[in-house]
């Protein structure tokens, strides 16, 4: 089904009629605009429209995401998107300060914004307007960047057959993916033949290759013609899953950021007529951009992993001397990055790149995606909405370093594990909460529902606990794009510290304490934590844990989340926390 641009005002105004006033939210505090639906409009360009979302996280409801305040760039990074945050991000893309826009990828006074403009994103609402799109542009490809399967109770629960059917009902074309592969390697398979391949969806990667033999585990890349145009994407799965993730969940399979052969790739579909090759890539945005660099007569790539909201596309010149547009859609389906490509048998003459924020209360639920989720959610309703304490601050998660949600999460760990030191993973997915609401069952498990999210209480020195933070930073702030893993820094609680950002590995962390005592190198100390990369656990998982603590308390009151001393860092990213 795909809605006219008719169809589409209609169900605005519908929308409108049902409470959900396009101006509710002008009113006199603040200086927030109002929000319309017209940034819907976009006037037809060109022959070709790749259409993409990434890092959905398996949110299949509207969320509230609060973007980072404290984002960090180092070597030729600083100061330039994606590593921008708040008004710095504005200023850069010439946003304006108290638009929907500057909102949606920013954290700034989010509290009082997120309750004028509403949650955003849910598959219902980004189906109507991914209709309406290709209704306009039929010449188009929807692009799935991945992280789609993991992030919530009920893709847990049905081992991420919800989002599965929910692609199909998408009209999702091609697919890469990440963690993905933590359902391990037998159920991705088993998608991919049973649910893709009838559907003509393809789940590319270049990059993954059998262990033993070196043969290509997945098709590397797929050529549609789009009104009359060749066009060529490449998968570029997440490098460096074997290293952040389980590899027993996927033992035979090799990752690898593998240029080499993606130029290869590109050539080959050079060779055979393509007018555009873009690249569908799970690297993370700085990493994206450095490939842009290093390879020769490739259009674009169209980026996941990092959660990076950029309004715009960057323009990256490459080896051969030409342009490369690098661009990323954000997280918890927030966006819709459209992509519309003037293209001539000479290649692409111009372009003009969208980054649309899906705020829920303009756009009418698709009624066939709304059952679908429905019913994937009925036999876990009761679960999934109990209340397990209320919030008198924002819980959010995003960030370098600690966020509300973190400190909850680890303020458990330690009370509920009798340990003198938490340490949690700097995941990047999870939702907000908005003061005076309750944290449901379901809003605990989109910061903690993986498939290895099993506690682990032991002693670690103070030696140990230095390398642990030090080998973190080294893939956050490397100051080569290459060695970056993704995520954001370990939290911690139970420590303190000094980070240089910009210094080496081994030297970017200093002044160390232990509950207010000087780290002791050579003492142990007990540490809770959970998410083992290393070996299956027979624990409880960590929701358990956050879940009892949580039951035991009406309300939590989340403070100034621990930022740690930082060095050489202009201003202080975290006064506005």
């Amino acid at each position: 089904m795909s809605l006219t641009r008719r169809e589409f005002l209609e169900a605005m105004v519908a929308a409108s009629a049902a409470g959900f006033s396009m101006n509710a939210w002008a009113g006199e505090k603040g200086s927030w605009k109002p929000a319309d639906a017209n940034m819907y409009d976009l006037p037809k360009f060109g022959n070709v429209s790749l259409l993409h979302y990434t890092d959905c996280h398996a949110q299949l409801k509207p969320v509230h995401f609060r973007e980072p305040d404290v984002n960090i760039g180092v070597g030729d990074m600083q100061g330039k998107p994606p590593v921008l945050a708040g008004k710095d991000m504005l200023e850069y893309f010439d946003i304006q300060p108290g638009t929907p826009l500057a909102h949606a990828v920013t954290h700034m006074d989010f509290k009082y914004a997120a309750e004028k403009y509403g949650r955003l994103g849910g598959f219902s609402h980004l189906s109507t307007l991914i209709q309406k799109l290709r209704a306009e542009r039929p010449n188009s490809l929807l692009l799935d960047g991945g992280d789609t399967w993991q992030g919530s109770a009920t893709s847990l629960w049905t081992n991420g057959q919800d989002m599965v059917d929910a692609q199909k009902l998408l009209g999702v074309d091609i697919m890469v993916g990440h963690w993905e592969f933590t359902f391990g390697d037998e159920r991705v398979m088993e998608i991919i033949e049973n649910d893709f391949k009838p559907n003509n969806i393809e789940f590319l990667a270049q990059n993954i290759e059998d262990r033993d033999w070196g043969d290509p585990v997945f098709e590397p890349y797929t050529i549609r013609e789009m009104n009359g145009v060749p066009v060529a994407v490449i998968g570029q799965a997440f490098p460096y899953t074997s290293v952040a993730n389980p590899d027993y969940m996927f033992p035979d399979w090799s990752f690898g950021i593998r240029d080499e052969n993606m130029q290869r790739m590109i050539d080959e579909c050079r060779e055979k007529g393509a007018k555009v090759v873009a690249i569908l890539s799970h690297n993370g945005m700085v990493t994206d951009m450095e490939m842009a660099r290093r390879l020769r007569d490739v259009d674009i790539i169209m980026g996941g992993h990092t959660h990076d909201a950029v309004p715009g596309a960057m323009e990256i010149e490459n080896v051969g001397g030409e342009t490369t547009l690098v661009t990323n859609a954000g997280s918890n389906g927030k966006f819709l990055g459209v992509m519309d490509l003037d293209v001539t048998d000479s290649g692409i003459r111009d372009y003009k790149f969208t980054l649309l924020p899906v705020f829920s209360n303009l756009i009418e639920a698709d009624a066939e995606m709304e059952e679908h989720i429905r019913s994937v959610r009925e036999p876990y309703e009761d679960k999934l909405n109990e209340e397990l304490a209320v919030t008198d601050g924002v819980l959010y998660r995003r960030g370098n370093f600690n966020g509300t949600f973190d400190e909850v999460i680890m303020d458990a760990m330690i009370k509920e594990m009798d340990a003198e030191v938490a340490l949690s993973p700097g995941f990047r997915w999870g939702i907000s909460v908005l003061p005076g609401s309750p944290i449901t069952f379901e809003e605990l498990m989109t910061q903690t529902a993986t498939t290895y999210s099993e506690t682990q209480r032991n002693e670690m020195t103070g030696a140990q606990l230095k390398n642990a933070l030090e080998d973190v930073a080294n893939s956050i702030f490397n100051a080569n794009p290459y060695h970056h893993r993704g995520g954001d820094m370990v939290r911690t609680s139970g420590i303190e510290y000094t980070i240089d950002p910009h210094e080496s590995m081994g030297s970017r962390i200093s002044d160390m304490h232990i509950n207010g005592e000087p780290l002791d190198p050579d003492k142990n100390y007990v540490v809770a934590g959970w998410a083992n990369v290393h070996e299956p656990l027979d624990t409880d998982p960590v929701w358990e844990v956050v879940a009892g603590y949580l039951r035991d308390r009406e309300t939590i009151s989340p403070g100034k989340p621990y930022l740690p001393k930082l060095k050489n860092v202009a201003g202080d990213p975290g006064l506005d926390r």
